[in-house]
């Protein structure tokens, strides 16, 4: 009898036991290879800052979904004047900040006329210059008036740029994120990782997991060891392609491979002699082989692009043949520009994969045609001091993962310091375009343009190759914005 006792009380010790344990599934550890330089995506250019607060801890009046389209977001509803002018959204009611503040019309005109002011410093403030100006009716109503016609004004504002901040929090929300998500800001433990919970009093629908943690892990052999042992739930942008046939053999993983919006250069300080002189960077183009360099850095995932689009955008066009793999060509056109073999040039390089290894296969490819490239590994943080902000470069290479960002080339003042006129013109031309087809011939235009002038040489378009426990739901395959959306993420049963 004792022993009878025994074994069934064994028997519900391990049940118990086991219900804790699939009850325990709710919780999610999601790697990435670069760990953010603060938590305001309105504040700040780097991608790793809206893959980890996109749709979890902010919001915006629109949102970008998995397949690129825009949806309502705090908006629950718009409408559009006859003359493209006049935007009047109907905003959500009932939905609050983490801090207690209503969300309302004046959070709408608050957000947006921070990110318009001549001090603002969200990356993406020229997605708010059109606006003329924002007026509330109602709490529930607001009416966003434009300067003149943006053909792509509601998928912008669907950008982690233009999320709604609260007056209370804004000043602080680079460490101590508050928005009005599904998930609230725990901590962040600086060099390893930032958790956040579920919010309990979240406007909308409830996300089905309880917690997320981001794991920054730059290095590859660590990473494919973190997934391995199951530290890390999911590795959403996986920077050991290598590995994937180690993880495509194991039953626990499964590996998906998408696209993103990250179009791959090699950026060129277009100020700073030779590469003002638009033979040397012709020449850099017909130097490098797009696809034996997609094998070499990516073990052959991503697509060549012979611009600064991808093929998933609305109105690409290939343009890969512009410049083949032709170091005879490269050889000419820098002997033209006087450029002599033995040129050195220097890449400053920033953590990811597709940048390190990229490099050394460059490096390669310049060296046939009589270029030396020096190979300067830096951090994050160097990277967007040095290079991004103060321009102090003469290359890089970075994959640019904001949607449709052709915008970049027509600013007055961007880190590659391309500066043409006609580029400019078409550009305005395309954002006051209001027929579809007119938008589609001017961004063919664009196209065509930027690879006419080849201001970076365009490489490739980064696929997402990503690993993750085979028992999870809801991850994103393709990546149309930066961004993962754990609103829709859980484990199966």
């Amino acid at each position: 009898m004792t022993r009878l006792f025994a074994a069934l009380a064994g028997s519900v010790l391990a049940g118990l036991a086991a219900m804790a344990t699939a009850q325990a599934k709710d919780t999610i550890t999601v790697g990435m290879v670069l760990e953010p330089p603060g938590l305001d995506p309105t504040a700040g250019a780097a991608s790793a800052i809206r893959e980890v607060t996109y749709a979890n801890i902010y919001e915006g009046l629109t949102r970008i979904d998995a397949k690129g389209q825009v949806q309502a977001g705090l908006a629950e509803s718009w409408s559009i004047s006859k003359d493209g002018l006049t935007y009047t959204f109907k905003l959500i009611r009932g939905a609050k900040f983490h801090d207690d503040t209503p969300f309302a019309c004046n959070i709408v005109k608050f957000s947006y006329e921070r990110a318009m002011a001549p001090d603002s410093v969200n990356a993406q403030k020229q997605l708010f210059e059109p606006i003329a100006r924002v007026e509330c009716p109602d709490d529930g109503t607001a009416v966003v008036t434009l300067k003149r016609p943006t053909a792509l004004f509601l998928f912008d504002m669907g950008w982690g740029d233009a999320v709604m901040v609260s007056p209370k929090s804004a000043a602080t929300n680079a460490s101590d994120p508050v928005g009005t998500g599904p998930f609230k800001f725990k901590q962040w433990v600086k060099g390893d990782r930032v958790e956040m919970v579920a919010n309990p009093d979240y406007w909308g629908s409830r996300p089905k997991l309880s917690a997320v943690t981001f794991k920054f892990v730059s290095d590859p052999s660590a990473a494919t060891a973190a997934v391995l042992a199951g530290d890390i739930d999911a590795f959403p942008l996986f920077p050991a392609p290598e590995a994937l046939d180690q993880f495509k053999a194991d039953a626990r993983f499964a590996v998906h491979v998408g696209t993103t919006e990250g179009k791959t250069i090699v950026a060129l300080n277009n100020t700073k002699k030779p590469f003002d002189d638009i033979r040397v960077r012709r020449a850099l183009a017909y130097a490098i082989d797009r696809k034996a360099l997609i094998e070499g850095a990516q073990s052959g995932f991503g697509a060549p692009i012979g611009s600064h689009y991808t093929p998933g955008d609305p109105g690409y066009i290939d343009l890969t043949g512009q410049y083949p793999y032709d170091p005879a060509k490269a050889k000419a056109l820098l002997g033209e520009a006087g450029i002599k073999p033995g040129f050195t040039m220097t890449f400053q390089l920033p953590p990811p994969t597709y940048a390190r290894r990229g490099g050394e296969v460059i490096a390669a490819m310049l060296d046939q045609v009589g270029i030396k490239a020096k190979l300067v590994p830096i951090e994050w943080g160097q990277w967007l001091d040095q290079v991004f902000k103060r321009t102090d470069f003469d290359a890089t290479i970075i994959s640019h993962t904001e949607a449709r960002d052709l915008d970049i080339y027509a600013r007055d003042k961007y880190y590659f310091n391309y500066n043409s006129p006609e580029y400019k013109a078409l550009y305005k031309q395309f954002v006051e375009a209001v027929d579809p087809k007119v938008q589609s011939d001017l961004v063919g235009k664009l196209q065509q343009k930027l690879a006419e002038d080849e201001p970076n040489v365009f490489l490739f378009a980064l696929a997402k190759v990503g690993v993750a426990n085979a028992k999870i739901r809801g991850l994103w395959y393709n990546d149309p914005v930066p961004a993962n959306d754990m609103t829709g993420v859980s484990w199966a049963e």
